[in-house]
């Protein structure tokens, strides 16, 4: 690495700060690789390609989740609206008991722990699997979305995170 290339280096703290200021989708993921269910929330997530369906996110290292997710041969991508931030917050919440009695959850057909009532979800085969500086960047094939019967009209407003704190997005914040 030549001198240049080091002093403009980007520090974590300054990468932080950039992303704090780029606001971001909130998706909760959850797994099953056989020890028990795990959910994570990320703000990483994006769709990739349409055929096949493909979307990526990235799993913490911190995460408790992150071993199960490496491991589990699907996933199940939740796409939160902002009335449901209390499940945002669960899934990012150090300790949460993410799958009590207090908490609606189920499991597919095919096995999967899930959230019926997330404004859509995704069942996807884990395509494969990117370390990255301690990172593990998940590339998902969808193999299955919640059904859409009866909720062609329905206009959630989107949860979004961004500089800290959970947004909502809606007719109030579009731009003319």
């Amino acid at each position: 690495m030549t001198a240049t290339a080091q002093k403009s280096r980007v520090t974590a703290d300054d990468f932080k700060f950039a992303f704090r200021h780029h606001p971001a989708g909130v998706a909760v993921v959850t797994a099953d690789a056989g020890n028990g269910p795990v959910a994570m929330t990320v703000s990483s997530m994006s769709s990739v390609a349409i055929d096949p369906p493909t979307l990526v996110f990235s799993a913490s290292p911190l995460s408790s989740a992150t071993p199960t997710i490496r491991e589990a041969e699907t996933v199940v991508v939740h796409l939160i609206a902002s009335d449901q931030v209390d499940l945002a917050r669960l899934g990012a919440r150090s300790g949460a008991d993410r799958f009590g009695d207090d908490v609606e959850w189920g499991r597919l057909p095919t096995g999967e722990p899930y959230y019926p009532n997330a404004t859509e979800w995704l069942r996807g085969r884990v395509a494969r699997l990117f370390e990255i500086n301690g990172s593990v960047l998940v590339i998902v094939e969808a193999l299955e979305a919640k059904p859409r019967e009866g909720r062609e009209d329905t206009d959630e407003s989107p949860l979004v995170y961004h500089n800290r704190t959970w947004h909502s997005i809606g007719d109030h914040t579009q731009l003319p």
